[in-house]
This record gives C-alpha cells, structure tokens and sequence, in this order.
C-alpha cells in the first residue's frame, strides 16, 4: 500500500497542475476552485459513463485542486516546477561551438552541473513529496468541498433532466359502457390512442376485455402523462376520466391542480395519496427542495462574481 502511495506521489510531481486545469501559474485560490469546478463537471463519471478516461481525468483534476490550495504543497511544487525549467534552460544556452572545441571539459562541467541540478531537485521534489503526504494523511478540506459543490450540481441537473423528461408514466382510463354495448361506448384502441397522442407519444394502450369502460395507457414521459391527465375530456357524448395509475411524480402536483386533489382519496393503488395532509406535505417538499436548488446556485454565482472580480 505504501508502494502505491509513493508511485501515486512520484506521477503527481511529474504533473503539470496548472496546465492541467488551464490556469496560469499566478492564479489566486478563487481562480483555482472556479477552473477545478469548470473542468470536473466536464468529465464527472457519472456524467461520461461511458469514457473510461473520465475517472482518471477527474481524480488528477482533484489531485491538482488538492495541492495548490494548501500554501506549503503549492510552494513545494512551484519550488519543483522552477527548479526543472531552471534546469531546461541551462541545456537550451550550452554554446555548441564550446561543445566541440573543449568536449572535455564541458562534459566534467555538465556532469558536475547534472549533479547539483539532482541534488537540488531531489532535495525539492522531498519537499513536495513530503507535503503531498501530509495531505493525504490529514485530507484536504478544500478539496472535499469543491468536490461536495460538484456532486451537488451534478444530481441537480439530472434532477432537473428528470423533471423535464422523466418516464415512461402510466395512466388508467374509464369511461360509461354497458355490460351489452359492443361498442364499448365508443372507445376502442385506435380511439384512445389518437386522443392521447396529442400529448406525446403513446407507447401502448391496452383495453380491459373482463371489465368494461376501463383501459390503462403507457406514454413516454410524464410530461404527456400530466398534460393527458389535466386536459383530456374525450368524447362529448361519453366523457373519459383519467387518472395516474401509479402514484404521480412530485413535478406533476403542482400543475395536475383539481384532478389530483380528487384522486388523493382514491384507492386504486397502495402507495397514493390518501389525503389533504399528505397533498399539503407533498407540496411542502417541493418547495423545500426548490429553495435548496436555488441556494446551491446563488452559492456557485456569488464564488464565480469573486473569482472574475
């Protein structure tokens, strides 16, 4: 385990942070957690299910966000950082004419040089290893809080995602028919499903055979479902009731108005409403969920207005 840690340590140092969450070297605290939010809700795993790259992407962007928001890991690494460019610089200006007159000599210089360069560097890069260490023991706090920001906005798009779409919802539909009417009171498949698609698209309708003036419809998002719920009448001489046949997602109580209010007394399925103190609680979650979504984004653009300011 040790092993592992060191190995993690040594491919972090040999990292560029900065570059990878695009930022300059100079960048304040506030820069830093605004790019690390920027760039990790880009490739969150839950999010790329599908990319196997986001999951390491994700964790060296968290690695980096870890090290430079402590002072003295940010400070070892900048120490490494220069001390390597340092280094690049000094082989960059080595005269190519002094190369060939004097190989001798230049070769004992930049073997003497390469070894204080390694000593320097080694000396910065225990320095750094050292703080990365002491992070991992004691866990970075700024960290698990960007994290926290990021996890939050996340399962509030897909809540939102749902909200929009969400589906497939199924409704129960009755109507007045005679035990005799082969008619079935005018409804028949092809009957309901046209009324029901100028919702949405209808997946299946099936008309009960056993019990007349009864039928249940699949549509593909509760969109329709509530729209189908709230709007549809059906035939002037023969109006249709609907109703949800399971219990209605929380989006749709708001807007569903009278008709839920009537289907909360109604027994058709184990888990529904029963009665106005359940509708009044259903509501008050809502609301309490809205205004938590609305401070996690108030939070997020108040730190953004910092950042650029």
């Amino acid at each position: 385990m040790a092993a592992g840690k060191m190995s993690a340590t040594k491919e972090l140092m040999q990292m560029d942070l900065y570059g990878l969450l695009g930022i300059e070297a100079e960048a304040s605290q506030k820069e830093i957690k605004k790019a690390y939010r920027q760039k990790a809700l880009t490739c969150h795993p839950d999010k790329n299910p599908d990319n196997p790259r986001a999951a390491e992407l994700f964790h060296q962007l968290s690695q980096a966000l870890e090290v430079l928001t402590d002072g003295a890991a940010r400070a070892a690494y900048d120490k490494l950082r220069k001390a390597k460019e340092a280094a690049e610089k000094r082989t960059q200006k080595l005269d190519a004419k002094r190369k060939k007159v004097k190989l001798d000599l230049e070769a004992r210089e930049k073997e003497a040089q390469s070894r204080e360069t390694e000593e320097e560097e080694a000396f910065v890069a225990r320095t750094l290893e050292r703080e990365i260490i002491r992070l991992r023991e004691e866990g970075s706090r700024q960290l698990e809080e960007q994290q926290r920001l990021v996890r939050e906005q996340v399962k509030l798009e897909k809540a939102q995602k749902t909200q929009e779409s969400g589906g497939p919802a199924k409704l129960k539909l009755k109507w007045k028919c005679k035990r005799d009417d082969e008619a079935r009171g005018g409804y028949t498949e092809d009957v309901l499903r046209r009324l029901l698609q100028k919702y949405g698209e209808v997946l299946n309708v099936i008309v009960s055979s056993k019990k007349k003036g009864s039928a249940i419809a699949e549509l593909a998002t509760y969109k329709a479902a509530e729209l189908a719920v709230r709007n549809e009448a059906g035939l002037l001489h023969n109006p249709l009731q609907i109703s949800w046949l399971d219990p209605p997602p929380p989006s749709a109580v708001p807007e569903t108005g009278n008709k839920m209010a009537s289907n909360l007394s109604s027994n058709s399925a184990p888990d529904s409403l029963r009665s106005e103190r359940d509708y009044e609680s259903l509501v008050l979650m809502k609301m309490r969920q809205a205004a938590e979504r609305q401070r996690l984004i108030e939070q997020l653009q108040q730190e953004d207005e910092e950042a650029n300011t």
